[in-house]
């Protein structure tokens, strides 16, 4: 899979939204770059890009934009210095970690990537584009006509407490009356308490909450979950469960193009009468004539890892991986793969041209910590 990214939108985040004492040896203002390094390093950790490429705003008014209307975004204030600076230095920090990176007087950003991802379409190679403006633009559009406001909350960090202790650890800081509102919700379920937003959901199989809190009382609260126990872990951590619970990573294991009976999320639709929704027509048509792929567990009995992009081989034809790992619980490899539609039969996997058993085995691996039966 190859990613592209707009750098701008990551580079104006952090420069608004990190502590501005953050300084180069040589006193220069790193906020930014330091926000954007670590944007980049979580992406790369996270989901594993075969290819990626990078690219970044040189054009703000200069663009053959401008030539055509030069009123063309006339009215934005030019960057402050020390943000120009940071852009230059996230340049380079891209070429140090080997990372192909655009950028042109004549283009915007949007315009590179949008090139890039042109061509590897037409070429029949898979690309992602990672730009929140992207998601932001369709949801714009989604509410055209309706009475209804869309606005960003940036003033909102987001903590993730999640496993066997995670509710008790969080009640534990709650006033008496948030703790009993967070207590007594449902699985998929969300209350306001203490001036927090707090839902009962996550992304790793395990129980526990997401919290959204007021960026200017996040660190205090991560500092009070800390004390009462609770400790960090890294984005791997959390793949390696989510891929345990057999959750799809966006970008990777599904996308835009892919369908939930095509990644085995039918359990999210309901057809009923009178339910309206963007792309119904789609899922009734695959409802009714079947998909034409679909998602499968496979776990590797013999020592090796499954990796993303390894091609797998099955009697309905062939597929690949699409996100795999070691489990830690299982002490096996594990993935997640697509195939086409029909009986799977005998699966095996390339690693390095030798052909490898699998077995086809239904996901989640993990429940609750202990491995699903059959697995």
């Amino acid at each position: 899979m190859i990613h592209l990214v707009d750098a701008s939108v990551y580079i104006f985040r952090a420069y608004y939204s990190m502590p501005p004492d953050m300084v180069d040896r040589d006193g220069n203002p790193a906020h930014a770059v330091f926000g954007f390094a670590r944007f980049l390093g979580d992406l790369i950790e996270r989901a594993k890009p075969s290819y990626l490429a990078v690219a970044f705003d040189e054009s703000l008014a200069t663009s053959f934009r401008n030539r055509i209307d030069p009123s063309y975004k006339a009215n934005r204030e030019p960057a402050p210095p020390d943000l120009k600076l940071q852009f230059g230095r996230c340049r380079e920090f891209c070429e140090h970690l080997g990372v192909a990176h655009f950028g042109s007087g004549e283009y915007e950003a949007d315009d590179i990537i949008g090139t890039l991802h042109a061509r590897f379409r037409r070429e029949g190679l898979p690309a992602t584009l990672v730009t929140r403006d992207k998601d932001l633009a369709w949801m714009t559009a989604q509410a055209a006509g309706f009475d209804i406001v869309l606005k960003e909350r940036a003033d909102l960090a987001m903590v993730a407490v999640q496993g066997p202790n995670a509710r008790a650890k969080v009640l534990s800081l709650l006033s008496s009356e948030g703790a009993a509102a967070a207590a007594a919700l449902g699985k998929f379920v969300a209350c306001d308490a203490d001036g927090l937003f707090i839902a009962r959901t996550g992304y790793t199989g395990e129980d526990g909450f997401e919290i959204m809190v007021p960026e200017d009382r996040a660190i205090a609260f991560w500092q009070s979950l800390a004390a009462a126990g609770v400790r960090a872990c890294g984005l791997g951590a959390r793949d390696t469960l989510r891929l345990e619970a057999g959750m799809s990573l966006y970008g990777q294991d599904m996308d835009e193009t892919v369908s939930p009976y095509e990644a085995g999320l039918a359990w999210t639709v309901t057809l009923d009468d009178g339910r309206d929704f963007i792309g119904r027509p789609v899922l009734e048509k695959q409802l009714a004539e079947g998909s034409a792929r679909q998602m499968i567990g496979l776990v590797m009995d013999e020592k090796g890892v499954l990796r993303h992009g390894q091609a797998v081989f099955s009697a309905a034809g062939g597929g690949e991986i699409l996100s795999g790992t070691f489990s830690p619980t299982l002490s096996k490899g594990i993935a997640l793969a697509r195939v086409p539609a029909g009986e799977v039969g005998a699966v095996e996997v390339d690693i390095r041209g030798r052909r490898h058993p699998l077995r086809v085995v239904k996901y989640p691996f993990v429940r609750d910590g202990k491995p699903q039966a059959g697995v």
